[in-house]
């Protein structure tokens, strides 16, 4: 039966070190984090605000439709 432990690492090396990968990926990730919401996202964050949780709909008392307009489908 075979172990599935790692050998041991070569003379020199720093077994702490990240992986060569690491770095991009931490780069990529707060590229990402930093980016602005696209104005659609905007939009929408602010409508699902204006409903009342109470209801189900907008605070206006206009019925309750689904982001696309198309309406709640049962």
């Amino acid at each position: 039966m075979s172990s599935d432990r790692k050998p041991p690492p070569a003379s020199g090396e720093n077994p702490q070190a990240a992986p060569e990968w690491a770095d991009g990926l931490k780069q990529l990730y707060d590229s990402v984090v930093e980016e602005d919401l696209p104005d659609s996202f905007k939009t929408l964050l602010a409508r699902l605000d204006e409903i009342d949780p109470r209801r189900g709909g907008p605070e206006s008392g206009s019925p309750s439709h689904s982001p696309d307009g198309r309406g709640a489908r049962a």
